[in-house]
């Protein structure tokens, strides 16, 4: 998801000044994707040049402009809110790629890798889960809702890790026997 669209949709709710729109953004999201200020008031500029948000022409007491959606900027957030999220459109994914890569790279230890990944994720899975002891299942509904998506990637990130690490062990080479002694002419007599 974009800056852009969130701050579309929180000004669908109401006009808003920059800051505003950056506690609501992190309230909603359960502060799971903190926002600068300056990317609050970037992503601000590029829609009103857009076309899509407008200046209410009223200010708070301390001179904050208000923004406010506009026409298009409605017709925007609705094409986004009905149009489903492709995998392609996701961002590349940095522990694939990192995990490909440190397959491929000699002297690393793509097992332990894996492993240093996989204990940091449970950390994070045992966290969520003590957040979402904690939340309140009738005021926290947005907060939950992102909580959940969370920890179902982080359940599927500790599985994925699991299997990458069985796949990296079948392709371990076997251990190497342990060379035989030459047998001596003694004991090849005794053998007889």
């Amino acid at each position: 998801m974009s800056i852009k669209y969130g701050l579309l949709a929180l000004l669908e709710r109401e006009p808003m000044y920059g800051y505003q729109l950056r506690t609501e953004f992190e309230r909603s999201t359960g502060a799971t994707w903190p926002l600068n200020i300056g990317q609050v008031y970037t992503t601000l500029s590029r829609l009103h040049r857009d076309g899509l948000v407008a200046e209410t022409g009223e200010a708070d007491d301390q001179g904050k402009v208000v923004y406010q959606l506009t026409d298009a900027g409605r017709v925007e957030l609705e094409r986004w809110f009905t149009t489903p999220v492709t995998q392609d459109a996701r961002p590349r994914d940095e522990l694939a790629i990192k995990i490909a890569l440190a397959v491929t790279t000699p002297g690393v230890d793509a097992r332990a890798v894996v492993q240093a990944q996989r204990t940091a994720t449970v950390r994070h899975l045992q966290e969520l889960t003590r957040l979402k002891t904690r939340a309140d299942d009738n005021a926290d509904t947005a907060w939950l809702l992102v909580l959940d998506s969370m920890l179902f990637r982080a359940e599927a990130e500790v599985r994925w890790l699991d299997h990458s690490e069985t796949r990296l062990a079948r392709l371990e080479p076997p251990p190497a026997a342990a060379p035989r002694a030459p047998v001596t002419p003694h004991q090849q007599e005794a053998r007889r």
